[in-house]
């Protein structure tokens, strides 16, 4: 199969693209390389993904290019598309809310209109556990109500979430929506807490630790991931021919539409997360506690019952082994 990566040179989208070239594939993987966090590490992933073995061909393009888009889909013939391109983070929303508008929400539209003019066979794309806003109830079900974001990029992937069904039940495009809990792992993202700890203690620098370090996480190693979304490709969407609209479920529809929880359903303290990175990396941390951010949530914790159910996902590396494999690749890539 030809299959569309967007977001190849993110970190998930780097990893998911080799473990379909490994496999045989034929990887088309697009990104705009903006700088967001530095592009250099972007370029880096890319050079890891063409030295491994398979077929992969880079475009640099931005999903919220409308006629980019249309003439790569036109020109590629994909047969599936995993579509991870967007702009991330809780806490830049708040200070840059157009990027969220473009990428997420504009960009989103021109995977969806590429999809329904070229006969994609599968649509899985990227939606995020920060959908889940303002609930409590743990773990975090498919099942639970999400119309109470805290954050603009929670509610743009909501929206994506909304926009899919729409095609699926107007155009019967098969889709399948992820909720991603906490990613980590070699490549990782800059912005994110295991590499923003990382880069300080090895500089001597304090971390800062928001909500006095009181928050847990669904922390989710990258390959637990890959698996997961690799799956969820193979398991194409179908509806759900017990659906009921006067009791529906949140989670699937008469249209070929579903939506999983990909976690490690094994919440982790932030402070024992903060501790398995003191002992991979033989150093102390010297904390700076500070209250909750602006759009943040203390804690969560993810049910993935629906998606081992549907792809027999059942994700396997414990905090330990993620933090190490991190730090070793941390080392390596920095030579520090």
């Amino acid at each position: 199969m030809t299959i569309l990566v967007t977001g190849a040179a993110g970190f998930i989208g780097a990893h998911v693209s080799v473990a379909l070239m490994a496999r045989g594939e034929s990887v088309i993987g697009i990104d705009n390389l903006n700088d967001y966090y530095d592009p250099a590490l972007k370029h880096g992933r890319l050079d890891w993904i063409a030295a491994q073995p398979g077929q992969f061909r880079f475009i640099e393009l931005d999903v919220a290019d409308r006629a980019g888009m249309e003439a790569l889909f036109a020109e590629q013939g994909f047969d599936r598309v995993v579509h991870l391109a967007a702009q991330a983070g809780v806490r830049y929303s708040l200070d840059n809310p157009h990027a969220y508008v473009d990428s997420n929400l504009v960009g989103f539209m021109n995977i969806l209109e590429g999809c329904r003019h070229h006969q994609i066979q599968h649509l899985v794309y990227a939606s995020s556990s920060s959908v889940y806003g303002a609930n409590e109830k743990m773990p975090f079900s498919e099942q639970d109500n999400v119309d109470h974001p805290l954050s603009l990029y929670a509610a743009t992937k909501k929206a994506n979430e909304l926009m899919a069904h729409t095609y699926s039940h107007l155009y019967g495009i098969p889709t399948t929506g992820l909720r991603f809990f906490t990613v980590y792992g070699p490549w990782g993202r800059p912005d994110m807490a295991l590499f923003k700890f990382t880069d300080a203690i090895v500089q001597g620098r304090e971390i800062d630790v928001y909500n006095f370090g009181n928050h847990r996480r669904d922390f989710t190693y990258i390959d637990d991931i890959v698996q997961g979304v690799v799956g969820a490709l193979d398991t194409v969407a179908t509806g759900n021919p017990a659906w009921d609209g006067e009791a529906p479920d949140a989670a699937s529809s008469r249209a070929p539409w579903r939506v999983y929880n990909i976690g490690n359903r094994k919440p982790v303290a932030l402070m024992d997360y903060i501790a398995a990175l003191e002992t991979a990396l033989g150093m102390q941390a010297r904390m700076n506690l500070l209250p909750m951010q602006p759009g943040d949530v203390p804690d969560t914790y993810a049910d993935v019952d629906t998606l081992h159910a549907a792809t027999g996902y059942q994700p396997t590396t414990d905090i330990q082994q993620g933090v190490k494999a991190f730090v070793d690749w941390y080392r390596g890539y920095y030579q520090v």
